[in-house]
């Protein structure tokens, strides 16, 4: 695998806590060789109320059932409320890292799952979410 990406449609671009899009990423075992970096996706309108986001993200390992949760503060605007991603009219992409050079270290499905942490729900003006994982570079 080179790189992973897939993204997830927020119905009615107003994300419920209780909508925790998920992906599965399947790693053969010559995979475990390499250092990734994980991204975030995360599209938006221009009436997104926040100038970040927080996530709850749940990660699943291979035979593991219960998972890790870790929370992340996505900057989406500087500190004037320009937003940071790449925008065509008033839909705003952004490609934000959270892990840099991780290890996946045994092969079969890794589950990811992100849960939105803010304190508005729903969450407005969100059109998508998604998780990208690119091959950084050969395990020494």
């Amino acid at each position: 695998m080179d790189t992973f990406e897939k993204n997830r449609d927020i119905p009615g671009q107003e994300w419920q806590v209780d909508n925790r899009p998920s992906f599965e990423l399947e790693l053969a075992p010559g995979d475990t060789a390499f250092y990734y970096n994980i991204y975030v996706n995360f599209r938006h309108t221009d009436a997104y109320p926040y100038n970040n986001l927080w996530l709850l993200i749940r990660t699943f390992v291979p035979g593991d059932s219960t998972g890790t949760v870790r929370r992340v503060e996505l900057p989406l605007a500087d500190t004037y409320g320009k937003w940071l991603g790449n925008g065509l009219d008033d839909i705003f992409e952004h490609r934000i890292p959270i892990q840099q050079n991780a290890l996946f270290p045994k092969p079969g499905t890794y589950r990811f799952s992100f849960e939105q942490n803010m304190r508005q729900n729903p969450l407005p003006s969100v059109m998508s979410v998604g998780l990208r994982i690119e091959k950084a570079a050969p395990r020494k």
